[in-house]
């Protein structure tokens, strides 16, 4: 049953994120402007969906709304969560060493992914 909850909340997410990226300019010149606004939003709303999971929100419902939706809308949101979680337990370490390792290798990832698909 989760998997289905987790599956429901990604597919709605994912289809959120295309039509507010169709809807917001793809780019602004040089600035990404519309994942920049939906990486803002899902963080927003994770850390809405995380507050009320203190109690407020069934399991379920969290799954759904963080999980799926946010998963489905922009893993930074995830991302973000996942280092306040890291700032909230003084892993400060391993705040600063999540961060810098995701961007580098992730981007170096990213390089690698397009210079073996030629």
């Amino acid at each position: 049953m989760n998997l289905l909850i987790v599956g429901l909340g990604g597919f709605l997410g994912s289809v959120c994120r295309y039509i507010l990226s169709q809807t917001i300019s793809k780019e602004s010149g040089l600035f990404p402007i519309s994942t920049f606004a939906v990486n803002i939003l899902g963080s927003l709303l994770i850390g809405v969906f995380y507050g009320l999971s203190q109690g407020k929100i069934s399991e379920e419902i969290r799954l759904f709304a963080t999980v799926g939706f946010c998963g489905g809308f922009t893993t930074f949101s995830a991302f973000a969560l996942e280092n306040l979680k890291l700032l909230q337990s003084g892993s400060y370490f391993s705040f600063f060493a999540y961060i810098l390792l995701s961007t580098t290798i992730c981007i170096t990832a990213v390089l690698l992914g397009v210079y073996l698909s030629k």
